[in-house]
């Protein structure tokens, strides 16, 4: 039997360092993409399905170039591997059939206090009667210390009960004065409860970068710089006549054609999070992703897609079936792909 040596440690937040017998790795990433850079020259991306366990990988050797022959492996599960690809491959496509905030701020406003001011809260109400209904035990009455011991710590439950309880009417004031602050349009609060709730971190990975701007009460701006490059997969999987697991890469035409789904798709997403946050009637999202300049050889952001999506009509889409990029024929839309280029650059759309 042989014995494997392997250690990580973690070195900063969301950065580890790996440590095996004949190698060693520094991986880093958020929640759902994970990278990791060895030793041996090899680059690997795990973009996960969070929740669900499902997750593929794409990996590279530095210095070397993908081929396009089938590469066959008998290494893993064909069958498990081929449908978690597939899961995986309609998760970045089917962002827009999710939202991650549902905030009712007139129900928050209109919500009752959780006691009277003045009185007693709930969480004081059950340990004060715990501690009128103390009775001393046999040892209790026969050391009078103990019994003292006890009911010391009734009262000190009392005690912390009434701390719980100003937190719990603090939490619905903070509430209470949120809400109204929010219904009224106060531009201020918007800008601080996207910073508070840290409004990106919900597709954190695949957005790699948001900047808003707050015209008006009921509009907004967003740019938001999408991940192509670590998300879309290079290659996809198979099944061999014989049951192998067949891993081929992808013609441009099929792999813009994925591109072509996942970036309205999460755009849709964008727009239906910061809708269910805020009480806007309108917004416009540019999708921006990152290439290189060759004519000065530095990397510059571009956008790909500017959207202006209004609540209304978005409010009328059947997520479930809607195909996300004939979806944008809704809405005042720039956009310009080509089936073996991809995204093109267009110009932003003005207010």
């Amino acid at each position: 039997m042989g014995f494997r040596f392997r250690k990580s440690i973690k070195i900063a937040p969301g950065v580890r360092l790996n440590l095996g017998k004949k190698s060693a790795s520094i991986s880093f990433g958020t929640r759902g993409l994970r990278h990791s850079i060895s030793t041996s020259g090899r680059r690997t991306t795990s973009v996960g399905i969070p929740g669900t366990g499902i997750y593929y990988t794409k990996s590279s050797k530095l210095g070397s170039k993908a081929g396009s022959k089938s590469k066959v492996t008998d290494n893993l599960d064909p069958y498990q591997e081929v449908a978690e690809f597939q899961e995986a491959l309609e998760y970045i496509t089917s962002f827009h059939i999710g939202c991650d905030y549902e905030y009712d701020w007139e129900a928050m406003a209109k919500e009752l206090p959780p006691f009277k001011a003045g009185e007693k809260g709930p969480n004081e109400i059950l340990a004060f009667e715990k501690l009128e209904n103390f009775k001393p035990s046999f040892l209790g009455k026969v050391f009078k210390s103990l019994e003292a011991k006890q009911r010391a710590e009734l009262e000190e439950e009392v005690k912390k009960a009434i701390e719980e309880d100003k937190k719990l009417y603090d939490a619905w004031e903070k509430r209470k004065r949120l809400s109204q602050s929010i219904l009224n349009g106060d531009i201020q609060t918007y800008e601080t409860l996207l910073k508070d709730i840290k409004f990106g971190s919900k597709l954190g990975g695949f957005v790699n970068s948001f900047k808003i701007q707050i015209p008006s009460a009921d509009f907004l701006i967003i740019d938001c710089n999408i991940n192509l490059e670590d998300i879309i997969p290079t290659h996809y999987k198979t099944l061999t006549k014989t049951g192998r697991l067949s891993i081929r890469k992808y013609n441009k035409t099929d792999y813009y054609a994925i591109t072509k789904l996942y970036v309205p798709s999460l755009v849709l997403r964008v727009a239906r999070n910061i809708f269910g946050l805020l009480p806007l009637k309108s917004v416009i999202i540019n999708a921006q992703t990152r290439v290189i300049d060759t004519s000065i050889g530095k990397h510059m952001d571009i956008t790909i897609l500017s959207v202006k999506i209004d609540k209304t009509t978005l409010d009328k889409l059947n997520f479930d079936l809607i195909n996300p990029f004939d979806a944008l024929s809704n809405f005042e839309h720039n956009v310009r792909f080509l089936k073996t280029k991809g995204f093109q650059e267009v110009k932003k759309l003005s207010d």
